[in-house]
């Protein structure tokens, strides 16, 4: 693993008195492949965020979801799950193709001890990937070559309660809904061939635009 401070975060663990302490824990917590138990954590979760950069440094923060184990750990420095269906956007993996660094944050909000868990690595988007049949109506397949694995102190993590997972991840044998802002005028004349909202007769004029309406493909 490359150095993991430096002089930004040097300068307020020197303000604050803390480089001792964050000496000790990168010692003792941070590692460089995916432990046992990390991958027990991380095949159980039904989302992450990620963190992406561009050339220039301009920052994107998005949501992933699935069903539970949709991210695969494959070895002790490997992780691989799908891409599904998005906005189009591709802001998140346009900026993994030019600039491959990723961060990703797991997060167990409803376990009895919420928990969470940083993966630091290199992206790669393979649309030929051999493990794209293991994921139905997956458009690609990244796979993250982690570098750094650490867990965080939870203590500020909120409790919650799963009320319901999302109708929309794709399932074998089940059809997709098709969501209600590419019905609307939003994406009107725009959809991409072979899109199953473009061939719908009975398109309203304008629809709400959710909350999936933002999720980055």
């Amino acid at each position: 693993m490359d150095e993991r401070y430096h002089e930004g975060s040097r300068a307020l663990q020197d303000r604050f008195d803390t480089r001792r302490l964050a000496d000790r824990l990168d010692a003792r917590t941070s590692r460089d492949h995916i432990a046992s138990e990390d991958r027990a954590f991380i095949e159980r979760m039904d989302m992450f965020f990620l963190a992406t950069c561009d050339l220039s440094g301009q920052p994107q923060c998005s949501y992933k979801g699935g069903a539970p184990g949709f991210v695969h750990v494959l070895d002790e420095a490997t992780l691989a799950f799908p891409n599904y269906d998005g906005n189009g956007m591709f802001l998140s993996w346009g900026n993994a193709l030019v600039n491959p660094q990723v961060g990703l944050l797991f997060i167990d909000f409803v376990a009895e001890r919420p928990t969470r868990l940083r993966v630091e690595g290199t992206a790669s988007v393979r649309h030929d990937d051999e493990l794209l049949g293991d994921w139905p109506e997956a458009q690609f397949v990244v796979r993250v070559r982690a570098t750094r694995v650490f867990p965080n102190c939870p203590r500020y993590i909120h409790r919650m309660a799963l009320v319901e997972r999302s109708s929309y991840v794709p399932r074998a044998g089940v059809v997709t809904p098709i969501p209600e802002w590419k019905r609307g005028d939003l994406a009107s004349g725009v959809l991409p061939e072979g899109d199953r909202a473009a061939e719908l007769d009975d398109r309203p004029e304008l629809a709400p635009e959710p909350a999936d309406a933002r999720r980055d493909g």
